[in-house]
């Protein structure tokens, strides 16, 4: 039987309130930041109630969280295209380190950014974020180990983190209304650098760094 057309099933219509939810959560997060970011807000953005909105998500927190993990699967997707269009091998290194910096920064930036200043002294808030920022860091990991093969394991993850690390720092930066040019010149000569390093000959002692 031909589903009547315009005609929603339970599923989607669930689907749509809880994308709406979500997506009002990071503009509100983004816009007014997390102390002014109440439930009512958002709800109403999302045009939903506030009793339909618990049946998604226990709590703010837990919102928040979903929230995030929602940006970043939507970033990840974006990311993850790109990266498989890079040639492999030390050609790919600055495209990679360019396609980082775009997906730690900008509306993910900023919606985390909030997020994990405020986690900082609401433990359930730290609970529920961070094993959505660890899943990010895994999944781009492995993107970039797997245009990048033949570098040692533990050289391409302690590249990775470095670069996550200074393009975090850099989109704080840009937070803080710091100055383009300096960014561009930083990502630039991280650049410079990562290739260098990766093109070093003989074997690479130690541990990859890990993180979260």
């Amino acid at each position: 039987m031909v589903e009547p057309r315009g005609h929603r099933t339970q599923a989607q219509r669930r689907e749509q309130t809880r994308t709406a939810l979500l997506d009002a959560t990071i503009d509100c997060l983004v816009e007014l930041g997390y102390a002014r970011t109440s439930m009512q807000e958002i709800c109403s953005r999302a045009g939903v109630s506030k009793g339909a909105a618990q049946h998604h998500f226990a709590d703010k927190a837990e919102l928040m969280a979903a929230a995030v993990a929602h940006l970043t699967t939507k970033r990840m997707a974006a990311l993850t295209e790109s990266l498989e269009a890079l040639p492999g091998g030390l050609d790919a290194i600055p495209a990679a380190v360019d396609l980082l910096w775009e997906g730690y920064s900008g509306a993910l930036a900023t919606a985390s950014t909030e997020l994990w200043i405020a986690a900082r002294t609401d433990p359930a808030l730290r609970e529920a974020i961070r094993p959505v920022d660890r899943a990010l860091g895994r999944t781009a990991l492995r993107r970039v180990r797997s245009i990048v093969g033949d570098l040692p394991a533990e050289q391409v993850e302690t590249l990775f983190w470095l670069t996550v690390n200074l393009a975090r720092g850099l989109a704080l930066d840009a937070e803080l209304g710091g100055a383009p040019a300096r960014r561009k010149q930083l990502l630039e000569e991280w650049k410079r650098i990562a290739v260098g390093h990766a093109g070093r000959p003989g074997p690479h002692s130690g541990r990859p760094a890990t993180q979260g």
